[in-house]
């Protein structure tokens, strides 16, 4: 079957001028066969013009779903307990549910079985993450002042009970919490103390 040529694109996840390229149809042609192979399921449709093989999506590790995460809204980054899990800073653990905050707007998009939920920050709040593997996340200390802030707005709550102190810069927290409203900086003496 033609859709066989798509498994020959290398790359994780593609738009239509790689099923253009791979098929040998024009763009137009190939939002058709995407939107087409999408729904007999062939294709996991990430958000417009960025699909996954079914086969790859089925085997994909939690990076790669943080890369994917990066790109259903931009700019964002991974944080909260998505990331402090990934650094082993909670006991808590989190299946096919990725959080990321990002300055547009809050929302929550769920793709195949996975939950991809991004938190609105205040612009002035976007800071102290990095690359690592192509994809964008927080610092481990900024993704447990990321949390903090919206739990002091009341948007999140988690158990900070499962927060492995030691695994965190003390410094370093109370260097970048500084940049957080008064709540938050409160939240936090009270957490350390």
């Amino acid at each position: 079957m033609k859709f066989q040529e798509l498994k020959k694109i290398k790359r994780l996840y593609f738009g239509y001028e790689d099923i253009s390229g791979a098929l040998g149809i024009t763009r137009a042609s190939a939002r058709v066969t995407a939107n087409r192979y999408a729904e007999q399921g062939i294709l996991v449709r990430v958000k417009r013009n960025i699909y996954v093989l079914r086969e790859k999506w089925s085997v994909l590790d939690k990076e790669e779903k943080f890369m994917l995460a990066n790109l259903i809204q931009v700019p964002s980054y991974i944080s909260l307990m998505t990331a402090m899990e990934y650094y082993g800073i909670t006991t808590q653990v989190q299946r096919d549910f990725i959080e990321s905050v990002a300055v547009k707007r809050s929302k929550e998009t769920a793709v195949d079985g996975t939950v991809f939920n991004f938190s609105k920050m205040d612009k002035k709040l976007y800071f102290a993450f990095k690359r690592v593997k192509g994809f964008f996340i927080a610092e481990p200390e900024k993704a447990f002042l990321d949390s903090l802030y919206l739990m002091s707005l009341k948007r999140y709550g988690f158990d900070m009970t499962s927060i492995e102190r030691d695994k965190m810069d003390a410094g370093k927290l109370r260097r970048t919490v500084k940049k957080y409203p008064q709540r938050t900086q409160r939240m936090l003496k009270k957490w350390m103390t």
